[in-house]
């Protein structure tokens, strides 16, 4: 399946691109956010970063059918800081993220990403990289396996999905995607069973954030990119997970609010500005329409920082 773009409209209006600024793509994927913002800039540098070296090489085609100002950057967003940094960039004027996970990762069974393909356990965007799905499924502690489960994938049998995980690997490695989404299922009651749903999707969705580090990643740039905004610069970010959103939320609340001026105490020329400030209170949302061309951009919401 081709990877959609979610929000592609409502997120380059967002950033209002100007034609001789510096962006950042921290998810280049396919390149959908990409193109849009390279077709925008006349002087202005485009910089791309993601850890899949086939998107990598499929998007840089792509890119060059529009123009060479750009630079594409093979590492985890995490690092946007100090990779920016060593090619002399400090400030910018838009930043964009969108958290999803890529449609060809996703559908391509050998990825092992799906819970619908039979395939390795794998789940690593960066293939390079050392852990993979099934160092996490065979190796990680009881207790672990229950956090992870817990935290990033929300899953409320998470107890009983570790110890059905543990019990299996003692017979035998869990090798396969389709070997887990077993395990996942016999510890799940025929009632979990028979709702609408996979069985397996919150399971899956916390080891391939812990394999790939996600939640460490967002926490990052949340912390890095707002400082990097130049003077009306925009940091746009696109969940599709509610732990996601609540981190983001929360981050762009604390920086758009300066503590001490809710209560009335200090006199006008006293309250400190905020340095930020958010560009809408609630998120913005697909339509109705890209929610039925698109089913999995249905969970999207897009926030977005202004630098002050």
């Amino acid at each position: 399946m081709e990877h959609v773009s979610v929000l592609l409209n409502e997120s380059i209006d967002s950033l209002s691109i100007k034609s001789d600024g510096i962006y950042v793509d921290l998810t280049l994927g396919r390149a959908g956010h990409s193109r849009e913002i390279l077709r925008r800039l006349t002087s202005g540098h485009l910089y791309c970063f993601d850890k899949d070296q086939t998107a990598i090489a499929e998007s840089k085609a792509r890119l060059e059918e529009i123009g060479n100002n750009f630079t594409i950057i093979h590492a985890d967003f995490s690092t946007v800081k100090e990779e920016l940094g060593n090619r002399g960039i400090a400030k910018v004027d838009g930043i964009l993220a969108d958290l999803g996970v890529s449609s060809p990762q996703f559908d391509d069974p050998e990825r092992g990403f799906s819970y619908r393909y039979d395939a390795a356990l794998d789940m690593r965007m960066d293939q390079s990289q050392a852990l993979d799905a099934y160092a996490v499924v065979n190796t990680y502690g009881e207790s672990d396996l229950i956090a992870i489960l817990r935290d990033y994938g929300e899953e409320k049998d998470a107890v009983r999905i570790a110890k059905a995980i543990v019990s299996r690997r003692k017979q035998a490695p869990i090798r396969t995607t389709l070997e887990l989404v077993d395990v996942i299922k016999s510890a799940k009651s025929s009632k979990d069973l028979a709702k609408k749903g996979h069985p397996a999707k919150q399971t899956f969705q916390a080891i391939r954030i812990e394999v790939n580090g996600e939640e460490a990643a967002l926490e990052a740039i949340l912390r890095d990119c707002p400082e990097m905004l130049n003077s009306d610069g925009r940091l746009a970010i696109i969940t599709f997970m509610s732990l996601d959103d609540r981190l983001t939320k929360k981050a762009f609340q604390k920086l758009s609010v300066v503590e001490g001026n809710r209560h009335g105490a200090l006199l006008p020329s006293q309250i400190e500005t905020p340095k930020f400030h958010l560009l809408t209170r609630k998120p913005i949302l697909p339509s109705e329409e890209e929610v039925r061309d698109n089913p999995r951009s249905a969970s999207a919401k897009l926030r977005i920082l202004v630098a002050n």
